[in-house]
C-alpha cells in the first residue's frame, strides 16, 4: 500500500464508561476502499464517528495526510477533507434534493455546479428527482442522496456508515458499485457494513471488528473466500 491518506493509531473511545473501540490502528490509502465488518456492537459506527470527530478519542491518534485531525472540530475535519455519509441516511426531508446537495457545498456557484453535476453522474436518479423532496424519494434514494451529498463536500476520505441497510438487495448491489467509481478519482472510502459479501465485492481490503478489537484484516478476496463472515458475525475469530 502506497502511504495512507488516514492512519489510526491506538485509537479508544467510548460513551461514558462503557468502551466501544480499544486500541484500533489501520490505515487507507487514496483511492482505496477499505470495509470495516462486524456484527452490531463491534464498534463500526464509533469508529467512523471518532474519525469525523462526533465521538472523542479517548486515546491514540488520526491523521489525514500526515496531519493530527482528532483533536480539531467536526466542521474543521470537513473542511480538510473527510465527508460522512451517516447511518439513517438523515437528509432533509423538506428540502428538495438539488437543495440537499447544494447546501452541503462551501464553494462558489461554479464549484457547487460543478459538484452537483458529478453527483448526478454518479447517481442519475438524483437529476431526475432533482426538484422533488428528498422525503418523496425511497430509501434506495435517499441513500443514494446522503452519499451525493457528503461527496459534495469534495472529500479525500469519505466515511460510508451502513449504506445498505433496510434496501432491498438489487439496490444495495447499485449502490455498492458507485464505491469504485468513488475510489477511480483517488477518494478514499471506509466503508462500515454489516452486508459482509456486498461490501468484499466492492472494496480492496477489509478488517473486521468484534467488541471493539480488529479481530482480522486482509485483502477482500481472500477474506471473501475464507471464513470472515463467521468471525465477524459469530464471534469465532480470537481477539
Amino acid at each position: 500500500m502506497t502511504a495512507p491518506l488516514l492512519e489510526i493509531a491506538g485509537l479508544a473511545a467510548g460513551y461514558g464508561a462503557v468502551p466501544a473501540l480499544a486500541g484500533v490502528s489501520l490505515a487507507v490509502a487514496a483511492g482505496e476502499a477499505v470495509a470495516l465488518l462486524g456484527a452490531n456492537g463491534a464498534g463500526k459506527t464509533t469508529l467512523l464517528k471518532a474519525v469525523i470527530g462526533l465521538v472523542q478519542a479517548e486515546a491514540g491518534t488520526v491523521r489525514l495526510a500526515g496531519e493530527r485531525i482528532d483533536r480539531l472540530a467536526p466542521e474543521r475535519r470537513a473542511r480538510l477533507g473527510v465527508g460522512y455519509a451517516p447511518e439513517g441516511r438523515r437528509v432533509f426531508p423538506g428540502m428538495t434534493v438539488r437543495e440537499n446537495l447544494e447546501v452541503a457545498c462551501r464553494g462558489g456557484a461554479t464549484l457547487r455546479r460543478r459538484r452537483l453535476e458529478e453527483a448526478c453522474a454518479l447517481f442519475p436518479v438524483l437529476a431526475e428527482r432533482a426538484d422533488a423532496p428528498a422525503w418523496q424519494l425511497s430509501g434506495g434514494q435517499q441513500q443514494m442522496l446522503a452519499v451525493g451529498r457528503a461527496l459534495m463536500t469534495g472529500p479525500r476520505l469519505l466515511l460510508l456508515d451502513e449504506p445498505s441497510l433496510g434496501l432491498a438487495p438489487r439496490i444495495v448491489g447499485e449502490l455498492l458499485r458507485r464505491v469504485r467509481d468513488v475510489t477511480a478519482v483517488g477518494t478514499a472510502v471506509l466503508l462500515a457494513e454489516q452486508n459482509a459479501a456486498a461490501a468484499l465485492a466492492v472494496c480492496d481490503r477489509a478488517v473486521v471488528l468484534r467488541l471493539g478489537r480488529i479481530v482480522q484484516e486482509g485483502d477482500a478476496a481472500s477474506l471473501a473466500a475464507g471464513d470472515v463472515l463467521r468471525s465477524a458475525f459469530l464471534g469465532d475469530a480470537e481477539p
